[in-house]
C-alpha cells in the first residue's frame, strides 16, 4: 500500500500538511523531493479560466508579498526561535 502526503522540509525536518489515518507508527517511508516552483494545478482541481482569475484576484497583493518587510516570514520558524 502506497499513501501520499504533502509536506515541506524544512531545518532538516519533514512537517506533513496532514497526517494520514491508516499509516502505522514507524512505518518506513520514502521522501521525494520536488521542484517548489512546478505546481500541478490540475491535480488541486483548477483549471487553465480558474487559475487565470485566481492569478488576477492575487496579483494585487504581490507588491506587499515581495516587499523587503516581509522576508522575516520566509524563514519564520527560524526567526521565532531567535525570540
Amino acid at each position: 500500500m502506497l499513501t501520499t502526503v504533502e509536506g515541506i522540509y524544512r531545518d532538516g525536518q519533514i512537517e506533513l500538511k496532514s497526517l494520514p489515518s491508516n499509516v502505522a507508527n514507524e512505518a518506513r517511508v520514502i521522501v521525494t523531493f520536488v521542484d517548489a516552483d512546478v505546481v500541478n494545478l490540475a491535480e488541486r482541481g483548477i483549471d487553465r479560466s480558474q487559475a487565470e482569475i485566481l492569478r488576477n484576484n492575487l496579483a494585487t497583493f504581490a507588491d506587499d508579498w515581495d516587499s523587503l518587510e516581509m522576508s522575516i516570514y520566509d524563514n519564520y520558524d527560524a526567526a521565532k526561535s531567535q525570540l
